[in-house]
C-alpha cells in the first residue's frame, strides 16, 4: 500500500477540534473567577463553605468552553441537590436561560 504523504508528513493526534471533555473542563483561570465572585461560600444557600464548581448546562451539553459563567461554587450537599433532584435539576435550567437571555 502506497501511502500519499511520507511518515514524517502525515498528521497523527493532531486535533482541529477541541473534544466535548476539553470544553467542560475548568481552567485554572476560571476556577479563581468564580472563587472571587463567591468568596468560597456556597452560592446556593450562602451558608457552608464552597467546596465544589458545578456546571449550570452539563459538560456533555455544552457548546463552549466553559466560563466563569456556566459554574457555581457550592457546597457538596447543594451540588447533589442541583445535579440529582428533580427541584435541582429545573433550578439549574432556569439558570441556564436567564444566563442565555442576557
Amino acid at each position: 500500500m502506497v501511502k500519499p504523504f511520507p511518515k514524517s508528513k502525515q498528521l497523527y493526534n493532531k486535533r482541529s477540534k477541541v473534544t466535548q471533555k476539553q470544553k467542560g473542563n475548568i481552567s485554572t483561570n476560571v476556577r479563581e473567577q468564580v472563587f472571587e465572585r463567591s468568596n468560597g461560600i456556597c452560592e446556593r444557600c450562602n451558608s457552608q463553605r464552597a467546596t465544589q464548581m458545578a456546571h449550570i448546562v452539563g459538560r456533555k451539553q455544552i457548546d463552549h468552553i466553559t466560563n466563569e459563567k456556566d459554574l457555581l461554587h457550592v457546597c457538596v450537599p447543594c451540588h447533589r441537590w442541583l445535579d440529582e433532584t428533580p427541584e435541582g435539576i429545573k433550578h439549574k435550567r432556569r439558570l441556564a436561560d436567564e444566563q442565555n437571555q442576557q
